[in-house]
């Protein structure tokens, strides 16, 4: 595939290098604030006659707006930002019938996370247990709580707590906490790198090639 990335900070650059390692190539890069620094030139290069695909992991504040840029051209478009509304991008790519995926996490075992988190809340409920979220990630992170927090909080399908922490480098940690007078459940993911969030773009990005209209991660790995 030829791969535009839209955001090439330290996700991007890691992108690159996992889409490299899987035979693809990277023909154009966007600075990271693409809509708010890099304006209409970096969406009006030819590059984007040749592109296959954009993968788009930015700001909340932009993501919308690249997003509906990339999708007007007819070009695919896999979105890892959090912290903005969706509702928007799925429409167009529906109107449009061009393929749009987004996802909170695009880790493989955060998806299988979330599988787990759905299946103990359906043991879980009405067993007298009470569930809390705690999320940590890197001080660079704009959004509090994390797009992850938020989609194990809808999966669980209450007012969940969610605590958040900002520390360091940390890649991700989520725990989901399930809380009784007699025990306590807790399940927990943590990511090590960035890498497992960009291998699950790049494969997110390699399904979605020949599709249209909006899919989600479920699909892709046949959640």
């Amino acid at each position: 595939m030829k791969i535009i990335l839209i955001g090439y900070g330290k996700m991007g650059h890691t992108l690159e290098r996992m889409a490299v390692a899987r035979g693809h190539s990277v023909i154009m890069r966007i600075d990271p604030y693409a809509a708010e620094a890099y304006g209409e030139e970096g969406f009006s290069r030819p590059e984007w006659q040749e592109a296959d695909i954009a993968i788009e992991f930015t700001t909340p504040s932009s993501a919308l707006t690249n997003v509906l840029t990339v999708l007007n051209k007819h070009i695919p478009v896999v979105c890892g930002t959090t912290g903005w509304d969706i509702a928007p991008a799925q429409q167009l790519s529906q109107q449009t019938q061009t393929a749009f995926l987004w996802s909170s996490n695009f880790s493989l075992g955060v998806n299988l996370f979330f599988a787990l988190n759905q299946y103990l809340t359906r043991l879980i409920q009405d067993k007298g247990y009470q569930p809390s979220i705690e999320e940590t990630h890197h001080i660079h992170k704009l959004d509090r709580p994390s797009g992850t927090a938020k989609t194990l909080a809808q999966q669980i399908g209450n007012d969940i707590p969610i605590t958040s922490y900002r520390e360091g480098e940390v890649a991700g940690i989520h725990t989901v906490t399930w809380d009784s007078p007699e025990d306590t459940i807790t399940i927990t993911h943590s990511a090590k790198s960035r890498d497992g969030f960009a291998l699950g773009a790049i494969i997110a990005a390699e399904w979605l090639a020949d599709k249209q209209g909006p899919h989600t991660m479920n699909e892709v790995l046949n959640l």
